[in-house]
């Protein structure tokens, strides 16, 4: 049925295509208007990854403009936006652009490039405080918009809060908004607290009330996931919200989870991305003589089979920009910054290799990866106990020497350090939030799968205690023997742990995991203590000490249909099931 309707609103597209001639919409005819969303692009805009020192295939910013100039080749009634965590998540824009907001900043020149015609800001926009993220965005040529964030005189953080685009006289009021939980984030920076952060629902009814009858359609860039990420509740920082309160609203974007979103509820088009350039956001419009929707779709493009465009990697201000990020990994920065050359080596690999393609293995079992950070934290907060997370799957050390591409790779966030009394109690709450990212094992599955709701930065990694994972319990009720010096962990006994700033705000404190208030702060990040753990002890060797495992599974080693199925999965006969679980049952 969904393949017939699909191929239905392609036939009926076409249609007005023809119906409405060149112009698409003149004289009172129908209008096809496509509207294209970028969100989390996170800095990435060559398609490289700088960790790397390679190109990616399949992501970045150059990917997405050829696909934009194709549909504008179409379709001149198009228009562009953005949805926020823009700035943010390279070496090139954390490095070298962001900390130095009165440079010219490689992504709004690729933005106003591309011509955008608006930009809601995410969270991450944030992490540099206000003065730093308003000087930044103040050399787009396009509105930035926060509807939700305001001073207490009314003035918004970016200087709007909607904006109108007009294309072949239909008028579409755009509405930005971002999760108001950036002062859980990141209070404390320059500037943060002196704005209210509004539940977005609440801001986006305000703004249709202010647009009132200038617009035809109603377009919200929300920068937030479907669902509450901390507000269960009230549902400030839920986009399904939102859409509950503003039945007027006629396409929603959203973003900030890193995950596929592609539905449509009532005649509302929903979508949203993955991150880094991977995928654009298609939403199509007809709107008949009298600018009213008749029809309406939403598509997911991936950006796997797209070039990177030639034009946006030719910019002189982009090349030299990525130029420098490359010497500044091998330590040949111009401006004297230390880059990675010299920073230290190890004597082998640190990640295992995957069994099966697309499970990863450092979420699997403990890892030199994880061990290393969590030693760090430890030496330099004095805790007990650790937690830090595997940001990215792929993220390894190898053997040999290291620079700063290596060090980013297995810690892209600039997080500092708490140090926070918890009970055990406390403790076995958060490690199983965290265990709650996985599948429940059946019978016979030959894998172990993860829950795609649960993005991989929110599993944590425990050291200083010992445990287990029993993947036959449904999530609750997972965690298992936590001892802690050889002792069961009792539930009022105290310990001091080591967590970044942004878990303990997030997710801690938040979600009322832990009651207690942190201690003790870094003034480095957690990133700039492994760059000096490396200047101190290198050659590092690997060092995996096992205290954690997961239980209750029988992953059917002993089968020889197990083998038959990874080799067909690895060999692409079969989709990778990091989000389900084969049976062999399935297969006999």
């Amino acid at each position: 049925m969904k393949a017939f309707r699909k191929i239905a609103l392609i036939l009926t597209l076409l249609a007005a295509f023809s119906a409405c001639g060149k112009n698409r919409g003149g004289n009172g005819g129908e209008t096809h208007l496509t509207i294209l969303g970028t969100s989390d692009l996170h800095g990435n805009i060559w398609g490289y990854s700088y960790e790397d020192n390679k190109e990616s295939s399949n992501n970045g910013v150059a990917r997405v403009f050829t696909y934009v100039n194709q549909v504008r080749g179409e379709n001149p009634n198009v228009i562009l936006v953005d949805n926020g965590d823009s700035i943010q998540g390279t070496i090139m824009t954390d490095d070298l652009f962001n900390k130095y907001p009165e440079k010219e900043h490689p992504m709004m020149t690729v933005m106003n490039h591309m011509k955008y015609d608006a930009m809601s800001v995410g969270n991450h926009e944030f992490n540099w405080g206000i003065d730093s993220m308003q000087k930044i965005l103040a050399k787009a040529n396009f509105p930035v918009l926060a509807a939700n964030v305001r001073s207490s005189d009314g003035k918004f953080a970016t200087g709007n809060g909607w904006t109108i685009v007009e294309r072949n006289g239909v008028k579409v009021a755009i509405i930005g908004v971002v999760t108001p939980n950036v002062p859980v984030w990141d209070g404390g920076k320059q500037g943060i607290e002196d704005y209210d952060y509004e539940a977005a629902n609440v801001a986006v009814k305000s703004a249709i009330k202010e647009i009132g009858d200038k617009a035809d359609v109603i377009m919200v860039c929300a920068h937030m996931g479907m669902y509450a990420e901390f507000d269960e509740e009230g549902g400030s920082d839920s986009a399904q919200k939102i859409l509950d309160d503003n039945p007027e609203v006629d396409v929603l974007f959203v973003g900030h989870m890193h995950i596929v979103v592609n539905e449509k509820q009532g005649s509302t088009v929903i979508g949203g991305p993955r991150n880094a350039g991977r995928e654009i956001v298609r939403f199509d419009l007809i709107l008949d003589g009298d600018k009213k929707i008749t029809d309406s779709s939403v598509e997911i493009v991936d950006m796997e089979n797209y070039e990177p465009s030639a034009e946006i990697r030719e910019i002189p201000y982009i090349v030299a920009a990525h130029n420098e990020t490359i010497n500044f990994v091998a330590g040949k920065s111009a401006d004297g910054q230390e880059g990675g050359a010299a920073l230290g080596s190890t004597t082998a690999k640190f990640q295992p290799e995957n069994e099966i393609a697309g499970i990863p293995a450092g979420r699997l079992m403990d890892t030199a990866v994880m061990d290393l950070i969590n030693k760090i934290q430890l030496e330099n907060s004095q805790a007990d106990v650790s937690a830090a997370a595997l940001f990215k799957n792929t993220s390894d050390l190898p053997s040999g020497n290291i620079n700063y591409g290596n060090i980013f790779d297995i810690y892209k966030f600039d997080n500092t350090l708490y140090r926070v009394p918890v009970t055990g109690a406390e403790l076995k709450a958060y490690m199983e939030w965290s265990a709650s990212c996985y599948n429940q094992w059946k019978p016979g599955d030959i894998n172990i799968s993860f829950d795609p709701e649960y993005p991989d930065y929110l599993y944590d990694m425990f050291a200083g205690v010992d445990y287990e994972i029993d993947l036959s319990q449904p999530k609750g009720q997972r965690i298992k023997n936590v001892t802690f010096k050889g002792e069961p962990l009792k539930d009022d006994q105290v310990l001091k742990l080591a967590v970044n700033n942004y878990r303990y705000s997030s997710a801690l404190k938040s979600q009322g995991l832990v009651s207690g208030t942190k201690e003790w702060e870094s003034s480095s990040s957690i990133r700039d203590m492994i760059v000096a753990y490396f200047g101190a002890n290198s050659p590092v060797t690997p060092f995996v000490d096992n205290n954690w495992k997961i239980v209750g599974v029988d992953l059917e080693l002993d089968n020889p249909l197990r083998g038959e199925i990874i080799k067909k999965i690895n060999g692409g006969e079969l989709e990778s099931p990091y989000a389900k679980s084969y049976n062999v049952a399935d297969f006999q």
